[in-house]
């Protein structure tokens, strides 16, 4: 008896030994060097990354695991110097998902904010193939760069679609609440996060009240779906519906880091360098060159300087009291 227990024990003490092995096998990964399979990822062509991107993303990650917030084997990043619609119709990789404990490494599409043009006040607007303004201000739409972690996912119902002439599908969209640190502390204010870039457009209420998602009177919302992978955002990160649908599993209720370049400091360096006619490597600076060329010189607009000029909009242009969607007519919207 006394011989079996002393078995249990040893295998129990294995077991133990084993996971822990486990544990520390994968904390020795994440040592402050870039392992070599990694290294082979770097550069600024097409599907690669940028090398600072990479070492502020990676930096942000192991600080956040040593302080014990994080757990998850992989962290995002995100170049916003790159372009986004490619004039060819392709769209370019700029966000990335790398998991260094199975050595994988994964380029995608991302939408940058639009920001807006505030005529006759201010334009901070953004193109749909490069970003040129940056910021952090309360409804600006601007992508602000920096440190932020992954949140809450929260899924709604924004309505139904039509998927053939027979059968309609409801759009659930879930959306990954960021929280920032430094410039980017005020993400949740923001309700900056990610998210996939499908939207329902055209929305009528349509009668159906044996539907889940019925009002109170028995009408849901109908439209049509737009996909705008290729467009911009309010300033949250958006990625393609299949592209959305692999990343967001991988931080529910396992939060991990988000970098997204560039930070204030490297749009105005960057800035001044243009200003300055002196060339970015040079300076030790980074910036995707075609899109440089496109912009011309990026700009970064701190929320103290646009947050007043948006209120003086806002009080010279009040919104119109919100409508409710009118209702479908025709017998294709009938439930």
């Amino acid at each position: 008896m006394r011989s079996g227990l002393r078995f249990l024990s040893e295998v129990s003490l294995g077991l133990a030994i084993a996971t822990l092995a486990s544990v520390c096998s994968f904390a020795a990964e994440q040592s402050p060097e870039v392992p070599a399979w990694l290294r082979g990822h770097i550069g600024e062509g097409d599907g690669q990354i940028a090398q600072v991107v990479l070492q502020r993303a990676r930096a942000l990650y192991l600080r956040k695991v040593k302080e014990g917030v994080v757990k998850n084997p992989c962290y995002l990043a995100m170049d916003a110097t790159r372009p986004n619609d490619l004039t060819d119709g392709r769209l370019g990789k700029r966000f990335y998902v790398i998991c260094e404990a199975d050595r994988s490494f994964r380029a995608i599409s991302a939408g940058h904010g639009s920001g807006r043009h505030l005529r006759g006040i201010a334009d901070f607007s953004n193109g749909r193939e490069c970003a040129k303004n940056f910021g952090n201000a309360m409804d600006s739409n601007l992508t602000a760069g920096g440190a932020y972690l992954t949140g809450e996912t929260k899924t709604s119902f924004k309505g139904y679609y039509r998927v053939s002439t027979k059968q309609d599908a409801a759009l659930m969209r879930s959306f990954v609440q960021f929280d920032g640190e430094g410039e980017t502390a005020n993400a949740r204010q923001r309700a900056i996060g990610g998210h996939a870039a499908v939207a329902l457009k055209g929305v009528c209420l349509r009668k159906d009240p044996h539907s889940p998602y019925a009002n109170q009177d028995g009408y849901v919302p109908f439209g049509s779906l737009v996909d705008y992978s290729g467009g911009r955002s309010d300033g949250c990160t958006s990625w393609s519906q299949s592209d959305a649908g692999q990343i967001i599993p991988l931080l529910k209720d396992n939060p991990t880091t988000v970098y997204i370049y560039p930070e204030s400091r490297d749009v105005e360096a960057v800035a001044q360098a243009v200003a300055a006619h002196q060339p970015l490597p040079r300076a030790g600076l980074y910036w995707n060159a075609f899109c440089l060329k496109q912009i011309g010189s990026p700009k970064f607009w701190p929320k103290q300087i646009l947050e007043p000029i948006l209120a003086q909009y806002r009080g010279d242009h009040p919104e119109p009291p919100p409508q409710s969607a009118p209702i479908c007519k025709g017998r294709d919207f009938s439930g």
